[in-house]
């Protein structure tokens, strides 16, 4: 069957030609029919010459690309991208590791699968659509995955029901593709335990994206007093634990956040005592905290989910930053972060700058922080770089 033809204005076909994975509707000139939501098409240039093929959409990224030369997208495609990821995280010692049985293994972009996230948690995939054409070939996809990691998944969920775009229309549900006995785990990450529950957890039922940042955050630990702000889950908090914090205190305004943040710190650190948890509103917590800690996470969710309410994300970072500034001890160490895609790296460092500047303090940056090797960023779609965090030492 022939695929429908999509034409660029002319001059539009450079971000292709740097294999950029997006085609934006402005740049489109015409469309030989008129193709499904999620149908798979060909992208061409002014003068006919082939560019890419990817999945059609509405909105304003028109065609996610899968692919720059022509090829059958069927199971066989799907199977060598799963195989690709699947062996990178091997290199990584991820897969296959029983002291850290929960990685990423698709990463939309960053594994050339625009549309596509797949989180392992122990014996369980959950599989995560953002784009109508991955909805669409959801069972083939699921059948791809379980060739490829075999008899070490029992479970595929599908998760996808808030992140399909609404205009598309799709009546997304969420629920198992294969198998379906269990609903939560016990998952273990770098040989702490966590309770994840994909069906009624946040995103895919835990952020892994962290997992590198929390190890760093164990080794500034020792001996300090550690709030976690934003904690969800506890992570950094059990890892704060384990690194031989004096005292950790965990803050979030979500009393379910809460209650999963003290199992997961029973579950490793039983009837300790140096941890405590607050359901508090994060702002209101550290305006009324006095002298009182040398290490602050500051972890919010994102500020910023698209570029309309940039310039209010950017005033929230500023606010949250300037209080840790203020109320942090001398010496102290700050952990700051944002998950926000639209905001760039040197927004956000221009965004902590002034905190740091309005606070009057002495301040230097120990690291720079970005996303785990399981969340790769395509050199050619920079926007995959949605994570960024600083490790500030506060005089």
């Amino acid at each position: 069957m022939s695929l429908k033809k999509v034409y660029l204005n002319q001059g539009k076909e450079e971000s292709l030609k740097r294999f950029h994975p997006w085609v934006f509707s402005g740049a489109i000139h015409h469309i030989d029919g008129v193709p499904e939501e999620g149908e798979i098409v060909e992208v061409y240039d002014s003068k006919e010459n082939f560019l890419a093929l990817g999945h059609c959409q509405i909105g304003s990224i028109a065609v996610r690309v899968l692919g720059f030369e022509k090829e059958s997208i069927d199971k066989t495609f799907w199977k060598r991208r799963f195989e690709t990821a699947y062996q990178l995280r091997k290199q990584l010692g991820l897969a296959g590791n029983a002291n850290n049985n929960t990685y990423r293994l698709i990463h939309g972009e960053g594994d050339l699968l625009s549309g596509l996230i797949v989180d392992i948690y122990a014996d369980t995939a959950v599989m995560q659509a953002h784009s109508p054409g991955m909805h669409i070939v959801r069972n083939e996809l699921a059948g791809a995955l379980k060739e490829v990691l075999g008899s070490s998944i029992k479970n595929i969920y599908y998760k996808s029901e808030t992140t399909l775009p609404f205009k598309a229309g799709l009546e997304a549900e969420n629920g198992y593709l294969t198998g379906g006995q269990n609903h939560s785990a016990v998952i273990v990450e770098n040989g702490l335990k966590f309770y994840v529950d994909w069906v009624k957890g946040q995103k895919t039922g835990f952020f892994i994206d962290q997992r590198d940042n929390r190890c760093l955050l164990e080794r500034y630990s020792k001996g300090r007093t550690v709030l976690n702000m934003f904690c969800y889950t506890g992570g950094f908090s059990c890892y704060a634990m384990r690194g031989g914090a004096q005292q950790v205190h965990s803050v979030d305004s979500s009393s379910k956040a809460i209650a999963l943040t003290n199992e997961n710190i029973a579950l490793n650190f039983p009837n300790d005592i140096r941890h405590q948890s607050f359901v508090e509103d994060a702002f209101k917590y550290l305006e009324k905290t006095a002298d009182q800690y040398d290490l602050i996470v500051l972890d919010p969710p994102a500020f910023a989910k698209h570029r309309k309410v940039l310039k209010n994300a950017l005033q929230g970072y500023r606010k949250l930053n300037a209080v840790a500034f203020e109320k942090i001890k001398q010496g102290g160490i700050i952990f700051t972060f944002s998950c926000s895609q639209v905001i760039s790296k040197n927004d956000f460092r221009l965004a902590v700058f002034s905190a740091a500047a309005q606070s009057g303090r002495k301040v230097k940056i120990l690291h720079q922080l970005t996303q785990p090797a399981d969340h790769p960023i395509n050199i050619y779609h920079p926007e995959g770089e949605y994570l960024k965090g600083l490790i500030l030492s506060v005089e």
